[in-house]
C-alpha cells in the first residue's frame, strides 16, 4: 500500500517519520550518525547529511507536515529550502510541538491537512 501523507518529528539528532493512509500508519526512526563526517570533522556537515537522510525518507510522499522544536524546525527548513527544493514542494507546513506519540502525530497532521484543504476551498471527504 502506498502512503501519500507523512508527519515527521525532527530534532538535530533524530527523526520520527510516520507515513499514513486512511487505514494504516507506518513509523520508522532515523538517527544522526554518531561520528562527525571524516572529510571535514564538521558537526554542521553531519547535520546536513542527517537532514538529507530525512528528506530521502520522504521520497514519493505527496504531503508532509514537519513537527518539532522551534530551532530544529528552523534549521531543517533552511536546509530543505536551500538544498532540497524538490522536497520543499511537498512540505505542507511546519508546526512547533513537544514530543508527541505516533498517534498524536497522525492526529496533528490530519487536523493540519484538513485545515489546509478547507482554506484552499478543496472539498474534504468525510
Amino acid at each position: 500500500m502506498g502512503f501519500c501523507h507523512a508527519v515527521v518529528f525532527v530534532d538535530h539528532h533524530n527523526a520520527q517519520v510516520v507515513q499514513f493512509g486512511t487505514e494504516q500508519a507506518d513509523e520508522h526512526q532515523l538517527h544522526e550518525p554518531l561520528s562527525l563526517t571524516r572529510q571535514h570533522a564538521s558537526g554542521v556537515r553531519s547535520e546536513h547529511e542527517f537532514f538529507g537522510q530525512v528528506c530521502d525518507a520522504l521520497e514519493g510522499i505527496i504531503r508532509v507536515l514537519i513537527t518539532g522544536a522551534r530551532q530544529a524546525l528552523a534549521d531543517f527548513q533552511h536546509f530543505v529550502d536551500k538544498h532540497r527544493p524538490q522536497t520543499a514542494r511537498h512540505i505542507a507546513g511546519y508546526e512547533v510541538v513537544g514530543h508527541p506519540s505516533v498517534n498524536e502525530m497522525v492526529v496533528i497532521a490530519c487536523n493540519y491537512f484538513v485545515q489546509i484543504d478547507l482554506t484552499a476551498g478543496t472539498p474534504v471527504l468525510p
